[in-house]
């Protein structure tokens, strides 16, 4: 096989319809817009618009806000942290970090940092500097002979 041989199945691809190219087509004339009106023309947009009476969108209150501050953390369970310690992506004894979990490809950005979550759990002693950490999860660790680093402004609050 070669790449200019390459096609697609027989039916797998539609012919798209060509519109206003006479009576005999099925689509001329009007090319099924109807007649007339509004929706016939070009350049309409009239999503929302309820015929001059206050569109929903705008008679229904706004509520909530957005806060700006708001951190986004990555959530990492123990599970997946194991399944990487047996593909030998970390060695027992290792500091894990959310550098670390990137260059071994568990995520693909840090965002704000990693949150280690307790689902699942680790056979082998590794050190955790993370962002944030579920009671179970630092209990897992803990119990597998590990610890888990906090930040400083973490352990005050």
């Amino acid at each position: 096989m070669k790449l200019n041989e390459l096609r697609d199945n027989p039916g797998a691809t539609k012919d798209r319809t060509r519109v206003g190219r006479g009576i005999g087509s099925g689509k001329g004339k009007t090319a099924g817009r109807g007649v007339k009106g509004q929706k016939s023309r070009t350049g309409v947009s009239i999503n929302g618009f309820e015929g001059g009476q206050m569109p929903i969108y705008r008679r229904l209150p706004k509520r909530g806000f957005t806060n700006i501050f708001r951190k986004s953390y990555v959530p990492m369970n123990l599970d997946r942290i194991q399944a990487a310690v047996d593909a030998g992506k970390f060695a027992a004894g290792s500091t894990i970090t959310a550098d670390a979990l990137v260059a071994a490809g568990l995520v693909k950005s840090a965002r704000d940092g990693i949150r280690l979550l307790g689902n699942g759990e680790i056979k082998v002693a590794l050190t955790f500097e993370v962002a944030g950490a579920s009671k179970s999860a630092i209990e897992a660790v803990e119990k597998a002979g590990g610890k888990v680093v906090l930040p400083a402004v973490a352990a005050e609050e």
